[in-house]
């Protein structure tokens, strides 16, 4: 049985997630070591009633801490992948479970891009579902300003770009549905390159190792275990796109018949259901679901 984890990214959050871990006295050590990077507490905002978790600022280092915690239970019993990926801010908890860098590193990482992404303005992406790739296509090219951000399956992407390019790419390409997304800026376009630019710093100053198990990146979905290459992929990640549906295609040419996706929500399960008929998949988004031993 060769296993995939996949870690999902931000839109999976959910209110109350990681509460079951509180009693653990290894999750507990994890999250005050979290506040004293973040200065607030993840399962304040986690369990807070005004919605703080839907804030980027607060949601990207949520999913991160919650994803690394669950990945270690996981390790702990003994349990291992033959290979990782993540959906956008979930690279960064496939880097962590594939020992690319230490917990703290990464949470570093995931603050500053959060906070960055926070500041983002100006911009609109917008969720295509059900559409004509080909027709998609012809207009991306003819359109400026505006790329495909998330090509998350044969039947749903993610565009991104200037309001107008966006929703002249909705007015022009016939979908089943379109909807706009409710975030501040055009993430996964060039409209990110300054965040990119300034992000990339902080990323040039933690250090990277070899991957334990190879990693299919979102801008390059082909398996990778070295330091310096998995590095320049996640400076790239910001401005290019999320290409999952490479990924899960990928998946099936290096004969993984198992994912279990580490975090809340089934996106990415659903997503792979789809695109892998047959693969076996799993869940896990608390210590409930933490198989008691290795498959």
């Amino acid at each position: 049985m060769k296993t995939a984890w996949v870690f999902p990214g931000q839109g999976s959050q959910a209110s109350g997630m990681g509460s079951d871990l509180l009693e653990i006295e290894s999750a507990k050590a994890r999250f005050v070591q979290a506040e004293k990077i973040l200065g607030w507490s993840v399962p304040e905002i986690c369990q807070s009633a005004e919605d703080k978790l839907s804030k980027t600022l607060y949601t990207q280092p949520c999913l991160y801490v919650i994803e690394a915690v669950l990945t270690d239970l996981m390790r702990d019993r003994g349990l291992t992948p033959d290979v990782v990926a993540g959906h956008s801010l979930g690279e960064y908890s496939a880097l962590y479970a594939a020992g690319v860098f230490d917990f703290e590193s990464g949470l570093r990482l995931v603050k500053r891009r959060s906070e960055l992404m926070e500041q983002a303005s100006g911009g609109l992406m917008a969720a295509l579902i059900g559409f004509d790739r080909a027709q998609l296509e012809a207009q991306l090219a003819q359109t400026p300003s505006v790329v495909l951000a998330n090509d998350n399956s044969d039947a749903q992407v993610v565009i991104s770009g200037t309001p107008e390019a966006v929703e002249t790419i909705m007015a022009n390409v016939k979908s089943k549905k379109a909807v706009k997304l409710n975030v501040s800026g055009a993430f996964h376009s060039p409209q990110m390159s300054d965040a990119a630019a300034e992000f990339n710093q902080v990323l040039e100053t933690i250090a990277f190792q070899s991957a334990q198990v190879p990693v299919l990146s979102n801008v390059d979905p082909t398996p990778a275990t070295d330091a310096a290459l998995l590095r320049d992929r996640l400076m790239r990640q910001m401005t290019g796109s999320v290409r999952w549906r490479e990924i899960s295609l990928a998946f099936t040419n290096l004969e993984i018949n198992q994912a279990i996706e580490v975090g809340p929500g089934k996106v990415l399960t659903g997503l792979l259901k789809r695109a892998c008929p047959g693969m076996e998949l799993a869940n896990v988004s608390s210590l409930a679901e933490i198989p008691a031993q290795a498959f």
